[in-house]
């Protein structure tokens, strides 16, 4: 099953980091917030992928080109120009990827429209968005998704609290929460499972995903939520950034669920 991972916005919450590269390239522990996301899907079994490519794609595009080559030892003779690659593969993910240009300005639901003839041979696909980091169990998402039978399964998540809480009696103060989960609503977390049917609810690049085509699968009862009480983290701002590099360096990251299959 393939993965589509939404990479092409402008990302301009951000730009203190995005004006030299695309949103999913600016790093958290000195690795792409992209990489971190196809390891979580790749660590369950799902290492087929397909990326949107949109603003600075060629960034992305580079990154993978030449990602065997820093991943790995290597032999170099500088007079010839000769180099071999470390044949040692435990070292590079066994990763395939499809980096496809969707345009610059296209919308999210656009952008999976253009994706339309790299996923003709999928029944259903699963996606996301190229700035959001969560451990959902995606096997359970996709188990999920085929016993309900509809054509679309949105991740429902509850957000994470902007700020901490403290509550007062008088000026003592009684509890103090430094970002808490909120414990109201549900928002979209992305991380999708959609039937090839969806791409009806497709019409041009302006399409945005999360306006008319989610709105209209949910008025024909074809879409589900899965909901997801574990970690959910989206990255809009640089504040969001510095949260998830804090979270990284401490050595918990709840996302980091390669290390629970043994992958390092």
């Amino acid at each position: 099953m393939k993965t589509v991972i939404l990479c092409g916005g402008l990302g301009t919450r951000l730009s203190e980091e995005t004006q030299v590269k695309p949103k999913p390239m600016v790093e958290i522990g000195g690795m792409p917030i992209l990489w971190h996301i196809m390891k979580i899907y790749a660590a369950q079994g799902f290492r087929d992928f397909v990326l949107a490519l949109g603003y600075k794609g060629e960034t992305i595009k580079d990154f993978f080109l030449n990602y065997r080559t820093r991943q790995s030892d290597l032999l170099l003779d500088l007079k010839s120009g000769r180099f071999e690659i470390s044949e040692d593969r435990d070292s590079v993910e066994d990763w395939t990827i499809h980096l496809v240009d969707t345009g610059l300005s296209t919308l999210t639901g656009g952008r999976l429209g253009r994706l339309r003839n790299h996923l003709i041979q999928e029944q259903k696909f699963l996606l996301t968005y190229g700035d959001g980091l969560a451990n959902v169990d995606v096997k359970a998402l996709v188990g999920f998704h085929e016993k309900h039978g509809r054509l679309a399964t949105v991740t429902a998540v509850r957000p994470p609290a902007r700020f901490g809480n403290i509550v007062f009696d008088g000026d003592r103060v009684t509890e103090f929460k430094e970002k808490p989960q909120t414990g109201e609503g549900w928002i979209n977390g992305g991380f999708f499972v959609f039937e090839r049917g969806v791409f009806d609810y497709l019409h041009g690049d302006d399409t945005v995903l999360e306006g008319t085509p989610l709105e209209k699968l949910a008025e024909d009862g074809q879409l589900m939520a899965y909901r997801h009480h574990g970690f959910w983290q989206p990255m809009d701002t640089l504040r969001d950034k510095n949260s998830l590099e804090g979270t990284w360096c401490s050595g918990k990251a709840p996302w980091r669920i390669w290390q629970d299959h043994g992958l390092g």
